[in-house]
């Protein structure tokens, strides 16, 4: 969601911006790469505007105001778990819960102990491993078992606040890809998407006095509930501010 101008400290309006593209997911190198990983049309990014300035302290009465207003109501998508299908939110959400992301990572070389650590070779090949499982998941090879193999050996070269950063979310999601994903034998497929995915959704800016660059943005996890059937159903997603 994009910032717009101060406001009062009334309610947020939000308004949709469709003009708004996310170049990462349109390349034709990124469309392949989500095919062969079983994740095209599983991915949607959208940017909405808002009238006031975003105050960390009341995050849970933005997120909700974010889905009560009738814009976001009329025009978010949604996956549906039923079709599979692209679906508009359609209806007011009864709750919400929303946790912060870690968003502090300015540089790839947050990866750079996969191959300090002979996760990768220095050929940017991934090593191999026995096959085993991590359900859903088939583990064949270092990279995924340090994903997801929480006793393996090299499970703690990422600690818990590493693996809880976005950066990292990102890639992980790749690397681990859809239900029929055809796995990458070589790690600069992952690296560069998660790298244009990354800088698509997240803003920066450059310190004056030390040049530095800076990460703006806050990143949630909400998990919304509507109100279906008598109970209320829970929907995940990723909110970008």
């Amino acid at each position: 969601m994009a910032a717009g101008d101060s406001g009062g400290l009334g309610g947020y309006d939000f308004r949709y911006l469709p003009q708004k593209t996310f170049q990462c997911l349109s390349t034709p190198e990124t469309t392949s790469r989500l095919r062969q990983w079983s994740m095209l049309g599983r991915i949607q990014a959208q940017a909405f505007g808002f009238d006031q300035n975003f105050q960390a302290h009341r995050k849970d009465d933005f997120v909700m105001a974010f889905f009560k207003d009738p814009n976001v109501i009329a025009n978010l998508k949604l996956l549906s778990d039923s079709s599979g299908q692209w679906i508009t939110l359609g209806t007011e959400v009864k709750k919400i819960e929303a946790i912060n992301i870690p968003c502090t990572q300015i540089s790839m070389s947050f990866f750079n102990r996969l191959y300090s650590e002979d996760i990768v070779r220095d050929s940017g090949h991934i090593v191999k491993c026995f096959d085993s499982f991590c359900d859903p998941f088939l583990i064949s090879d270092e990279l995924r078992k340090v994903l997801l193999v929480e006793d393996s050996e090299k499970y703690a070269i990422f600690s818990q606040p590493d693996r809880e950063e976005f950066l990292f979310c990102l890639f992980k999601h790749l690397c681990l890809g859809g239900a029929l994903c055809q796995y990458e034998d070589v790690l600069n497929p992952y690296l560069e998407t998660t790298k244009l995915l990354y800088k698509d959704l997240v803003s920066v800016r450059k310190i004056p006095q030390t040049k530095k660059i800076q990460i703006t943005s806050s990143v949630f996890k909400v998990t919304a509930y509507v109100s279906m059937r008598g109970s209320l159903q829970p929907m995940n997603l990723i909110t970008c501010y």
